[in-house]
């Protein structure tokens, strides 16, 4: 009957436009948090120019800003290093505050923490680029901004995560989340991009825009962000279904880890509400660590992270630096009167501030793509680790190539940033975020959703102590040349895929079973 009908598919459509909000303002969210990280590694290579060309007034560059004991080094060598160190002062802090900060999202509404944490981050970057408006010419006065603008911005992950897979269901989480999950490079990008506006002028704008837009969009989420599906009538998605008729018990239980032949479940699964229960109480630090695959995962995501945020710290420089020592070695070249120059010297590339800074913004477009593949696959074939490990594998050789080929002029550049940022970052993303929902709904747990929010911090906090590794690494290595950091990415690059053969020996296994069952040769 007609006057039915409104009645049979509200629910569902109430559902939906509530798993569209929620998609949408936690893509914005994190996207302004990664917009406000950002800037600091595009000022590297303006303060390195500013200081280059002698500016010292008002508008000096930022690396002569940073001084102990209000003595100026705008031409000491260590300048690398700082950068190292305030890079790493955000980063240790934001890995210890990760691990602490998934056990008080479990506790405290997710609204509040997520938009608490947002207004505040805002603040503490504001803070940052006020330094240099109020001629702020102490290191600490920047550490120690540093150090709690990576506490307060742990609130971050863990709630978003959270958020999301409590609306969406196991079906296909990869792929969803893996569109979602660019949110990363997209925050990269457009934190290049606005810092580039003021990269050559005035840097602090660099810091004070994305603080303000951090903080605007707290206060949005504050207003409309909604957590739990029940909140609105809606009924819960379904993370596990469990079916015999089809495959027989062994098939079920392979699904052991977050990874399975059979580990298909309902996107539609709100049309099958549940009925309320007790609530669960959230699960301890250890308990989500004997989540069958937690470990592996997070030490493989230390790894990759570490990948991940050297090319986020330092691209920019990198870039600008090759780009000049080739530039300097063709001109000492064609001065001893070689005229006939090797291929590298006559097509290398020279970038400027802001050119590296748009250049470095192609490694998060491919970013977005390879989160989007890893996804898809993943999804497709039930195989998270294989499909991390594999692009792992293709990754050492293409860093190696991009190091040595990279800046060959301009389309080299463009083809090989968006391949490496594909094959470094879709493993990542596949992590943070389709495997820790995974895991955090993990079928052990027996329905209980409170581990969602634990797992997740405690695989990206892990993650965390790579990503504050690596930018320090290459603050130490770099002056010894870039090859010896490109060196430093491979060697992490296979110790993160080491790292999973476990789970990966498992799921062939898992597949070799299923297929054997399929054809009809069951061992007995």
């Amino acid at each position: 009957h007609p006057s039915v009908l409104p009645t049979l598919t509200s629910p569902l459509a109430l559902s939906r436009r509530y798993r569209g909000l929620t998609l949408v303002l936690t893509f914005l969210c994190y996207t302004s948090y990664h917009l406000s990280r950002k800037p600091i590694s595009i000022v590297k290579v303006s303060s390195n120019l500013a200081a280059t060309a002698g500016r010292r007034n008002m508008w000096m560059g930022f690396r002569e800003r940073l001084t102990w004991s209000n003595i100026s080094f705008p031409d000491g060598d260590n300048y690398k290093e700082l950068f190292g160190a305030l890079d790493n002062a955000f980063l240790v802090a934001y890995a210890i505050g990760m691990f602490i900060s998934g056990i008080f999202g479990e506790r405290l509404p997710l609204r509040y923490y997520l938009s608490g944490g947002m207004v505040l981050s805002g603040l503490f970057t504001a803070l940052f680029g006020l330094g240099y408006f109020w001629d702020i010419h102490v290191l600490w006065y920047f550490i120690i901004v540093q150090v709690c603008n990576g506490l307060v911005q742990t609130t971050g992950w863990p709630s978003v995560v959270a958020c999301v897979g409590n609306w969406f269901g196991k079906g296909k989480r990869g792929l969803i989340m893996g569109i979602w999950n660019s949110h990363t490079s997209v925050g990269n990008i457009l934190g290049s991009l606005i810092a580039g506006i003021w990269v050559s002028s005035a840097w602090g704008l660099s810091f004070i825009v994305p603080g303000i837009i951090i903080a605007a969009m707290g206060i949005i989420c504050f207003f409309f962000l909604v957590e739990y599906p029940e909140d609105v009538g809606c009924s819960p998605p379904l993370h596990h279904v469990m079916t015999t008729n089809e495959k027989d018990p062994e098939a079920v239980t392979s699904n052991e880890g977050p990874l399975s032949i059979s580990g298909q479940s309902s996107a539609d699964s709100s049309n099958s509400p549940m009925e309320p229960t007790e609530e669960p109480e959230a699960i301890s630090f250890l308990g989500a660590l004997r989540i069958p695959g937690v470990v592996e995962f997070s030490l493989c995501l230390l790894f990759a992270k570490l990948v991940s945020y050297t090319f986020l710290y330092w691209l920019p420089l990198y870039i600008v630096n090759v780009g000049e020592f080739l530039r300097t070695a063709r001109q000492e070249r064609a001065w001893q009167g070689e005229h006939l120059l090797t291929p590298l010297l006559s097509l290398a590339a020279h970038f400027g501030a802001k050119e590296a800074g748009d250049l470095s913004t192609l490694f998060d477009a491919g970013g977005i793509l390879g989160g989007i593949f890893a996804g898809l696959v993943s999804d497709y074939t039930g195989g998270r680790a294989t499909t991390c490990c594999v692009m792992l594998v293709v990754a050492a050789p293409m860093l190696f190539l991009y190091n040595h080929v990279g800046q060959n002029g301009i389309s080299t550049s463009i083809v090989m940033l968006i391949v490496c940022g594909a094959l470094v970052n879709g493993p990542y993303a596949l992590i943070t975020t389709a495997v820790s929902a995974d895991l955090g709904t993990h079928e052990s747990l027996k329905g209980n959703a409170k581990a969602l929010s634990t797992v997740t911090a405690i695989i990206d906090g892990t993650g965390s102590i790579g990503a504050a590794l690596g930018p320090l690494l290459a603050g130490l290595i770099s002056p010894t040349g870039w090859n010896n950091v490109f060196y430093m990415l491979i060697a992490a690059d296979v110790l993160a895929c080491l790292l999973l053969a476990r789970v990966v020996v498992k799921e062939v296994r898992g597949w070799c079973g299923y297929m054997a069952r399929k054809r009809g040769y069951v061992r007995t």
